[in-house]
Formats: C-alpha cells, structure tokens, sequence
C-alpha cells in the first residue's frame, strides 16, 4: 500500500508541475518570476546600431500604441516622446494581446487589460503585468533591442 500511494503522489506531483507549467509560463523559461524589476527600454540617446527596426517615432500614436504580431511586442507611447515597449503574449494564458484603446493594452482571449505606461494589469483575469522589453529609439526609429 506504501508503493501505491507513492505511485499516486508522484503521479499527482507531475500532472501538477505540467499544469503550472501550461497555465503560467511566460515563454520567457523565467519560471514567472517577477518582472517588475524590468524596465523598457527608453533611450532617445542610445547610439545607432540596435536590433531590428519596429516602427517609425510617428507611427507610434501619442496615448496609444501599436501591436507588432510577429514580434510579439507592443510599444506605447503614453505622452509624446515618450516610448515604452512590452511583450504582447499575455500573462494570464499566453495569447497575444490584440489592440491599444482607451488607454489600455488589450487581451481578447478573456479580456485582460495592461496599462500602456508600465503594463500593470488592469482588468484580469491576469494578476501579472506584461514583461517589458526593450527598444532603443535613436533618429526616429524604434528599434528591438
């Protein structure tokens, strides 16, 4: 009986640990530590030379944002000059966020909204914010770091 019931606790332990893994990874393999420590990246004075251009400075609308599905990041600009880039996979269940409105990053799986200065939740179901990312903004252009 002793076997038996490891066997159960084991396979219980498992099933577990693939659930957690399933339901809140951030694909990132962090482990859904926190994120807050992570600050976008907001350099008009960084030298040229960063990673693939996302976007032009004035096709970021002020207040707003725009969602690059491919890269899966979402930059905001939240008051003019201001430029602030998140990840657009949700934190409550992976999907890809889908719009900027009303000052809000969207999610239309189960309607979660971030906000576009820090990416806070608010409106869950997600209870973590979107992990920032970073960019570098240097002659007009928005650049993924």
């Amino acid at each position: 009986m002793n076997a038996r019931r490891r066997t159960v606790l084991a396979a219980g332990a498992a099933g577990a640990a693939a659930l957690v893994t399933g339901c809140g990874s951030d694909g990132d393999g962090g482990g859904g530590g926190d994120t807050a420590a992570t600050s976008p990246g907001t350099s008009p004075d960084a030298s040229p030379g960063g990673g693939q251009q996302l976007a032009s400075t004035g096709d970021i609308p002020v207040g707003g944002g725009t969602v690059f599905k491919e890269q899966k990041v979402v930059v905001t600009q939240p008051e003019e000059g201001e430029f602030k880039a998140f990840s657009a996979v949700c934190t409550h269940a992976n999907c890809l966020v889908s719009t900027v409105s009303d000052g809000t990053i969207n999610c239309p799986c189960h309607g979660s909204k971030f906000s576009l200065t820090d990416a806070a939740v608010e409106a869950g179901p997600a209870t973590r914010p979107l992990p920032a990312e970073r960019i570098t903004v240097t002659d007009g252009a928005i650049r993924l770091d």
